[in-house]
Formats: structure tokens, C-alpha cells, sequence
């Protein structure tokens, strides 16, 4: 009987493409992170709130969570993760559309990141938390903490705005925060493939001295962090929302917060607003200025800001 050793062959490596298909597909869909190790913590990831969430966790405690800021990831917080770790369970989210999470089209207003972020920490803890926010995820935090005070311990707002509350618009210059309306189609295409180019004029000049800003290597983690597909586009999102969130907030902030409220702003950016600004929407408030610093407090000023983070949370 006649073989066909050329059919049977192209079968079989139809077949060897199939596996190896099917596990690329796997392992992509398993690879860790665009990000980096920090001792004592896991990587893992969460499916709440519609959203899949990547997180690292680490530590026995009370818990603690940390929510990173835009052009940046929660890989920001190392120099405090360390410190925290040694007391507390230590929760430190990608936010929706940021790091290793999931960048769906649409869920960026932060009243609902707030509901990712509460649904991914009560599936680690039946504790009230340490609630910690820079940037962006300041506002994540401000929106945990008023939507759901009984599971806030304390909250910590640092180097940004609560949008809705008192003069939020005038919180920085108007030239300083033109970002704010950059984003829709034409936006994405002018920093597609020079994403680097584009937080390299944040990086630089929202701090106080570049030199003392975001270090080279994690530079090039948040760039390619921000360039996988719907990276930008879910960043951008976080501003077109800032409207959204002001309709949400304004109310919210008249029943004002009763537990502990730390704000941490840089002299050179956020300066006193921050905690005025939180005196409008919190009874118990404390603020520290970080003398000689700019927006990107935790790189530029560690020695300062870890201490007062791990002093007022323990």
C-alpha cells in the first residue's frame, strides 16, 4: 500500500503549530507583568468588578493599599512597599488600564476604579484599609474611602486634586495641565511609538529637579507598561473623566470624611492646596510639604516620604 509520508508530514506539523499556538496563547495569557520584583511580595491577579486586575501582596496586617499615578505604575511604590511590608499586608494594584491590568474600552471614571480597587481588597481582607493614593490614583482613593468609609482605616491623598471640590480647576496652572484635554483619536496617533518622548515632559518637568526624578530603568518599565495596546488610550481615559468625576464627587464631599486624612504634597507642585482642599471634604485632617520637591514625591524625596507614610498609617 502507498503512504503519503508528505500528507502525513504536513498533519503532523499542522498539528505541532496547533499545540505550539495554543500554549503561546497560554502563556502569554499568564505572563507576568511589564514590571519588576520587590522582595516579599507575589504577583497575582483578581477578576472584580467586571475588570482583571493585577496585584502584588506581601506582609501579615492590617491591610494597607497603594494606588499608583498616571505614567507610572504600582511598581512607583517599592520604596515604601518595603517599609509597610514589615507590619501591614501590603496591597499594590495596576489600576484598570494600567501595568498588567486589563485595559477595557470604558470604566476609567474614578468612582468605579474606586469599586475595582474596594472588590479586589475585601477579596483579600475583611479588614478596613490604609487607603494610599498619589496622582491619578489619589483620586481612586478619595473615591474608595467616600464611597464606602466604614472599610477605610485611614486615607493618604498625595500630589493632586479631588475633582469636584472647591477651586479644583485652579489647582495648577492652565499651562501646566493641558494634558487634561489631550486625548481622542488624533492624540493617540501623535505618541504612538514615542510614548517615551511624550512622559518624558512629565517626568521631567512636573518634578523639581529632573536629575532627582524617575530613574532611567523605571523610565523604560512605564514606557513599555503604557505602549501595550490600550495602554494610552486607557491613560487618556483618566482625564476625558475628570468632568464625570467632578459630578460624582461634588455631592459626595458634603458629607465629609471622619476618619484620619493625611495629605503629602511637594512644595513645588501641589504645595497647599492639597490640604486645604481636603479640610473641604474631611474633618481629621494632617499635612505634610515636602520641602524642595516637585509632583513625583516617592522618587524624588524617598527619605521624606516613606516615613510620614509609615509613621501616620501604623
Amino acid at each position: 500500500m502507498y503512504t503519503n509520508c508528505n500528507a502525513k508530514s504536513s498533519a503532523g506539523l499542522r498539528t505541532v503549530a496547533a499545540v505550539a499556538m495554543a500554549l503561546c496563547v497560554h502563556v502569554a495569557h499568564a505572563a507576568p507583568p511589564i514590571d519588576k520584583p520587590v522582595e516579599g511580595f507575589t504577583d497575582k491577579y483578581a477578576q472584580v468588578n467586571g475588570v482583571r486586575l493585577h496585584y502584588k501582596i506581601g506582609g501579615k496586617g492590617t491591610p494597607v493599599v497603594l494606588l499608583h499615578g498616571y505614567a507610572q505604575t504600582g511598581h512607583m511604590w517599592a520604596p515604601a512597599m518595603r517599609e509597610l511590608v514589615k507590619t501591614h499586608t501590603v496591597i499594590v494594584p495596576d489600576l484598570r488600564g494600567a501595568g498588567g491590568s486589563e485595559k477595557p474600552a470604558g470604566g476609567y471614571d474614578k468612582k468605579t476604579m474606586a469599586a475595582d480597587i474596594h472588590a479586589l481588597v475585601k477579596s483579600v481582607s475583611s479588614e478596613p484599609a490604609a487607603v494610599v493614593g498619589h496622582d491619578i490614583g489619589m483620586m481612586v482613593a478619595y473615591g474608595y474611602a467616600a464611597q464606602f468609609p466604614a472599610d477605610t482605616s485611614r486615607l493618604v491623598v498625595m500630589d493632586a486634586f479631588v475633582p469636584g471640590v472647591g477651586d479644583w480647576r485652579n489647582a495648577f496652572p492652565a499651562q501646566a495641565v493641558w494634558h487634561f484635554h489631550f486625548y481622542g483619536e488624533t492624540p493617540l496617533a501623535l505618541v504612538k511609538g514615542r510614548e517615551r518622548i511624550y512622559f518624558e515632559h512629565f517626568w521631567n518637568d512636573f518634578s523639581a529637579d529632573k536629575a532627582k526624578s524617575i530613574k532611567e530603568s523605571d523610565r523604560k518599565l512605564y514606557t513599555a507598561a503604557y505602549a501595550q495596546p490600550g495602554g494610552m488610550r486607557a491613560g487618556f481615559a483618566y482625564f476625558s473623566g475628570f468632568e464625570q468625576d467632578a459630578a460624582d464627587f461634588g455631592p459626595m464631599s458634603k458629607t465629609k470624611l471622619t476618619m484620619p486624612v493625611l495629605t503629602i504634597a511637594g512644595e513645588k507642585s501641589a504645595g497647599d492646596f492639597l490640604g486645604n482642599q481636603a479640610r473641604m471634604y474631611a474633618e481629621d485632617v494632617q499635612s505634610v510639604i515636602i520641602k524642595g520637591s516637585g509632583h513625583w514625591l516617592i522618587d524624588e524625596a524617598p527619605e521624606q516620604v516613606v516615613p510620614a507614610l509609615v509613621g501616620f498609617i501604623k
